[in-house]
C-alpha cells in the first residue's frame, strides 16, 4: 500500500528524496505548484520560511495564447522537480506532483474579473479564482498538464474546486459575529460565469444579500442556511465535475493521472483538529464538491482528515468511501502532530481506524511543517 509523505520544494534544501523516505513512507508528494504562505519549518534551512505563488519548473509551450500565465519560481530554472524524479527514480518510489490550482493570489490581483465576486459585486476575494470562468478552466487544465510532463507519477490537484469566505486572502479581519450562514453566503461566487451556468442566480444573489445586511447592520448571528443558498451552492457541483474531468482527461494524456483533493476535511478541522457535526462528505456541497459524480471523472481522490478523535477519521473515511464506491482509490492525509495528534500510538490507531474504514492509502502532511520527532511517529506500512 502506497503512503505519502507532502514536501514544499524549499524544504528539500539540505533534504534528498532518501531522507525523506527514510520517515516510513512509500513516496513523495512534492508542490509542484503553490501558494503564497509564511510557515514555521521547524528543522528547515530558515525557520520560518516565506513562500510565493508559482510554478517551481519551466512553464513550457503550455500556456501559450492563454490569458492566464502561471507566476514562475525564482528556482524554477534549477527544475528542482526532475531533480527529485531522478532521485525517487534510483529509489524505486513514487513522485507525485502537488498544484494548487484555483488559489493564487499573484493572478488574482492581476486578473480581479477571475475571481470570486460576492452578493455585493465586490471582487474581495483575490487569491479564489472561479472554477465556473473560461480563463480560469483552460489554465487548471494547462497546469494539470504542465505539471504531469515533469514525469512524476500523478497529479495531485488541491483547490480545483470553489473557495470560502474564510480563505480568500492571506490577512483577514472581521469585527462582525456574521455567523455561520451569514460567512457562507459570503463566499458564494456571483460572478457572470456564475450567474450563466447557475440556475436562479439571481433569487440566490439576492437572499444571500439580505441575510449578510442584516447581521452587518447590527442583526445577530446568522445560523441557518436558507434553502435557496444551499440550492444555489449544490447546483455548482456539475462546474466542478466537468473541470476535474477536463483536467484529469488532460493529465491523462502526457502519461500520468489525477488525484482530486476534497478540501472538506480542512475546512472543518484546520485550526484545532476538533471538527464538528455531520462527517465532512456531507459539507463537501459548500464549496461545490459532489463526490458521488466525482466519482466516475477521477481515478482518485483525497480527503484530509484534520481531526483529533480517531472516530472521527473513521467516520470521515467510511462517509467517503460510501459515497464514492469501490473506485475511486481513497487516500487519507493525516498530520502526525500538533494539533491533530499528540504521539506514536495516537497516529498509528488513526491510520488503523483509516485503513479499516476504507482507506487505500494513508499520506501524511507536511514534511517541512513538522519538527523530526513528530514526523519519527509515522508507523512503517
Amino acid at each position: 500500500m502506497d503512503s505519502s509523505l507532502y514536501v514544499m520544494v524549499e524544504d528539500l534544501r539540505g533534504a534528498d528524496a532518501a531522507r525523506i523516505l527514510s520517515h516510513n513512507v512509500s513516496s513523495i508528494t512534492v508542490g509542484a505548484a503553490y501558494h503564497r504562505a509564511r510557515d514555521v519549518t521547524p528543522h528547515g534551512a530558515s525557520r520560518v520560511t516565506f513562500r510565493h505563488d508559482g510554478i517551481h519548473f519551466p512553464p513550457g509551450d503550455l500556456f501559450d495564447g492563454l490569458r492566464l500565465q502561471p507566476p514562475v519560481q525564482k528556482d524554477a530554472a534549477l527544475d528542482p522537480i526532475r531533480t527529485l524524479r531522478e532521485e525517487t527514480h534510483r529509489l524505486g518510489a513514487a513522485l507525485h506532483g502537488w498544484g494548487v490550482f484555483l488559489h493564487n493570489t499573484t493572478l488574482g490581483l492581476a486578473f480581479p474579473d477571475v475571481t470570486h465576486q460576492n452578493c455585493f459585486g465586490d471582487r474581495a476575494a483575490p487569491a479564489d479564482l472561479c472554477p465556473s470562468n473560461p480563463d480560469v478552466r483552460a489554465y487548471a487544465v494547462a497546469l494539470g498538464r504542465a505539471i504531469a510532463r515533469q514525469g512524476v507519477d500523478t497529479v495531485v490537484a488541491e483547490s480545483l474546486h470553489f473557495g470560502t469566505f474564510g480563505h480568500g486572502y492571506h490577512h483577514e479581519r472581521s469585527f462582525v459575529d456574521l455567523g455561520p450562514a451569514a460567512e457562507f453566503a459570503l463566499g458564494l461566487c456571483f460572478c457572470p460565469s456564475c450567474v450563466a451556468r447557475i440556475p436562479h442566480a439571481a433569487e440566490a444573489r439576492a437572499e444571500a444579500a439580505r441575510l449578510t445586511t442584516t447581521v452587518l447592520d447590527g442583526g445577530p448571528p446568522a445560523s441557518d442556511v436558507p434553502d435557496v443558498l444551499t440550492a444555489y451552492a449544490q447546483a455548482r457541483a456539475p462546474i466542478v465535475t466537468s473541470l476535474a474531468a477536463e483536467v484529469a482527461e488532460a493529465v491523462s494524456t502526457e502519461g500520468s493521472q489525477l488525484t482530486f483533493i476534497d478540501l472538506t476535511g480542512a475546512v472543518l478541522g484546520y485550526a484545532d483538529g476538533r471538527p464538528t457535526g455531520p462527517p465532512a462528505a456531507a459539507s463537501a456541497w459548500r464549496i461545490g464538491v459532489d463526490p458521488r459524480s466525482l466519482a466516475s471523472a477521477v481515478p482518485s481522490y483525497a480527503i484530509l482528515c484534520y481531526a483529533r478523535e480517531t472516530v472521527r477519521v473513521a467516520e470521515d473515511v467510511a462517509a467517503y468511501r460510501e459515497a464514492l464506491g469501490p473506485e475511486p482509490a481513497l487516500r487519507t492525509v493525516l498530520r502526525p502532530g500538533h494539533p491533530d495528534t499528540a504521539s506514536a500510538d495516537h497516529l498509528a490507531a488513526k491510520v488503523t481506524a483509516a485503513r479499516a474504514s476504507g482507506a487505500d492509502s494513508v499520506d501524511y502532511y507536511a514534511y517541512g511543517l513538522a519538527p523530526l520527532p513528530t514526523l519519527a511517529r509515522i508507523p512503517r506500512t
